[in-house]
């Protein structure tokens, strides 16, 4: 299947927007800027913008949730440049009729709950995503060439309109530390998502085998393990910090002093793993170097960064620095990860 430059350049905007759109939803948290909209889609119960009276805090929030919209559009145009690729008409068509019914069924939820005197805001999101997950179940159904790349892009729109309503439901709660902690990872492991649609991209698609020895990569994949859990327990750091995204809001869960101390074990260990990953990808001139390498690079800002924050009393932008190097460390072992496998030799294969 050929790769058009739109395609490439698509999939790197829905990267770099996926990024960007954690450190906008870091400014919102870390200003306090949580419900600078009080209401979810409107900002307010009488406007859809914010108003005056809700100052810098409402511009902030909805400059966020105006960032959600960036990123869904770009998502979309991802999806619709693979599946024409991948199917032509074929594979187009039949994901536009779901788009365009989804909407339809949406618009109609909204003004029957309306007409109820409920929210008809809930019930217009739920079809819009039921939409889109029936149209991406088609669409799998039905495609036989780069069902990868088709797979990952329909994971990121699906979850771009999940997140909204995730995002809307942490408005609606007051901000419950749960629902923002899992905002926070639903983004980043869409970060990931499009970071390996990239890998994925310039590879041929087939029957693939590791080129790297075993044991390698097992430590890589308990890497893996180690980095998500030093995700888990620094988001569950900061949902107990000082920066609640309201200050209003008032955390009263874990000990945020002692979860620092069992967040930094893990990172730590992942330094350790990750020097152990280079040094033997150098030593046996393994294919995953670059990426060990820079895998390894990040890391160390990122614990630099973590050591810094925490003795300067978490001063917001280290805080927010620290939100996005997260994220871009994933993305950096997810390349990582995939350039452990290649296409098997003589295996019939898709053509690129």
């Amino acid at each position: 299947m050929p790769i058009s430059p739109a395609l490439r350049i698509f999939a790197w905007l829905s990267f770099v927007a996926e990024v960007l759109i954690i450190a906008t939803g870091g400014a919102v948290r870390l200003t306090g800027s949580g419900l600078g909209c009080s209401e979810w889609p409107m900002c307010t119960p009488d406007s859809l913008v914010p108003t005056a009276e809700l100052g810098i805090h409402g511009i902030i929030e909805f400059g966020n949730r105006t960032m959600t919209g960036v990123v869904g559009i770009v998502a979309l145009v991802v999806l619709l440049l693979v599946l024409h690729a991948a199917g032509g008409r074929r594979s187009l068509v039949p994901a536009l009729v779901f788009a365009v019914g989804g909407v339809v069924g949406a618009i109609g939820a909204y003004l029957g709950f309306t007409a109820m005197g409920f929210s008809g805001a809930v019930p217009l999101s739920v079809v819009l995503l039921l939409a889109a997950v029936a149209g991406a179940v088609h669409s799998l159904v039905i495609t036989r060439v780069r069902r990868d790349l088709v797979t990952l892009a329909w994971i990121v729109l699906v979850g771009v309109m999940a997140q909204a309503v995730v995002g809307g439901s942490a408005v609606l709660t007051g901000l419950n530390p749960f629902i923002v902690g899992f905002h926070y990872a639903s983004s980043l492991l869409l970060v990931c998502v499009t970071a390996a649609f990239l890998v994925r991209m310039n590879a041929t698609s087939g029957p693939r085998e590791l080129t790297v020895p075993r044991g390698y990569a097992i430590l890589v994949h308990v890497g893996s393990l180690v980095l998500a859990a030093t995700i888990a327990f620094g988001v569950l750091t900061t949902a107990n910090g000082p920066h609640s995204g309201d200050e209003y809001v008032i955390r009263t869960g874990f000990d945020a002093t002692i979860l620092a101390h069992v967040h930094s074990w893990p990172g730590y260990a992942m330094s350790g793993i990750a020097l152990a990953i280079v040094v033997l990808a150098w030593l046996r001139g393994l294919p995953t170097r670059g990426w060990s390498v820079t895998f390894l690079a990040v890391l160390i800002v990122q614990v630099l960064v973590g050591v810094w924050q925490a003795n300067a009393s978490l001063p917001p932008l280290l805080v927010g620095v620290h939100m996005v190097l997260a994220a871009l460390s994933a993305a950096a072992y997810v390349a990582l990860v995939l350039r452990m496998k290649r296409p098997i030799s003589g295996s019939p294969s898709t053509p690129r």
